[in-house]
């Protein structure tokens, strides 16, 4: 495992010369083993893995033209989003040793979100790791040579400097991300994928019941940082370590039955980390837990493989094998819609990772 960012620092001394427009779309992730704590520079304080979605995804167009300073603006639907910039330019500020031909550029940053913005379905991942991939195409314009696999991998480096989960969402099926004994050059830099997964899991759905589509009380960023001397926080990152040691071997066999108590329990560890910080915070609504309980309930009727996870929101991600696909929409239909803001549900699966447009 490489712990040495110099592979990633620009050296050539080429510079952009013309105009360079560029469009990719990025997916969103859910994360079954969950990050949660960071240090500095983005490090993972324990390592996850995450499905990468299909549908819930973001559209970045990014237009480089000469400029004497790097500036930018971000646009979304016709409108300047000025409350977006202030992150984009943290991002920018931390990537810039690595991508230093952005000095001499004006951005412009044109964005669009297939689901709500802000409300636990990890805008920043997709939003991110597009605009990341939009850069490495300037990249590949001033050193054409370089492979794919680079492309990729420098892309989820960038990514993650301004979201640790969007480093995993630049791979289909499921990516993982952060230093441990369980995969094979695993890294705390960049995300790698994971390849080794039993058929039933690589069309797995995922229908997210938007329970709260508004804005997050308190942000990831916060909530990360409150793992700082939390009373339960060595404990919970061996947890993850355990977890994602035991949920290999479940993604290789097809093993539904200890996948949703891995999935499951990691998804209320999350929570509990809120519920138990010093400021503590609670981010379920009242029919999230409505949702969960449903949840149960339709599994032992009906025998079901069903399960949930979250992620930092109110939103429930509702994961279940395509074999039963038909029964557990129309259960989500009828019944679990009604706990949704407006009756409001995504249905999404796993997908193949992010595509560049023409």
């Amino acid at each position: 495992m490489s712990k040495n960012t110099n592979q990633f620092l620009f050296t050539s001394c080429e510079k952009v010369k013309d105009e360079i427009f560029s469009t990719w779309e990025s997916p969103s992730n859910i994360a079954l083993v969950k990050y949660w704590g960071k240090k500095d520079n983005q490090i993972p304080a324990n390592p996850s893995i995450s499905f990468t979605l299909k549908n819930c995804k973001t559209t970045t167009s990014l237009t480089a033209s000469l400029s004497n300073q790097l500036t930018f603006q971000v646009w979304s639907n016709g409108e300047r989003k000025k409350s977006f910039e202030p992150k984009i330019a943290v991002f920018l500020d931390r990537i810039i040793e690595y991508c230093p031909y952005l000095n001499n550029l004006k951005l412009l940053i044109e964005t669009e979100n297939t689901f709500p913005h802000s409300s636990g379905i990890a805008s920043s991942a997709s939003g991110l790791s597009a605009l990341s991939l939009c850069i490495m195409e300037i990249e590949k314009q001033l050193n054409p040579d370089i492979t794919t696999d680079f492309f990729m991998q420098k892309a989820s480096f960038l990514a993650r400097l301004g979201s640790g989960s969007a480093s995993r969402s630049l791979y289909p099926g499921l990516a993982f991300w952060g230093e441990n004994e369980t995969f094979e050059n695993a890294s705390n830099l960049f995300a790698c994928p994971y390849s080794e997964v039993h058929a039933d899991f690589m069309n797995y759905q995922d229908s997210i019941l938007l329970i709260d589509e508004g804005q997050k009380t308190v942000s990831s960023t916060v909530g990360h940082n409150l793992m700082h001397n939390h009373p339960f926080a060595e404990n919970r990152f061996k947890q993850a370590h355990d977890n994602l040691a035991a949920l290999k071997p479940v993604l290789q066999e097809g093993n539904f039955n200890r996948f949703i108590e891995i999935v499951e329990s990691e998804a209320l560890t999350l929570h509990a980390m809120m519920m138990c910080s010093n400021p503590y915070f609670i981010l379920m609504k009242p029919n999230t837990l409505k949702a969960i309980e449903s949840i149960w309930s339709y599994r032992k009727a009906n025998n079901s493989k069903i399960c949930f996870t979250l992620d930092a929101g109110a939103n429930v991600h509702v994961l279940y094998p395509s074999i039963e696909k038909n029964d557990v929409q129309n259960f989500i239909n009828e019944e679990l819609s009604k706990l949704c803001q407006n009756g409001k549900v995504i249905h999404d699966c796993v997908g193949q990772g992010p595509k560049k447009l023409a």
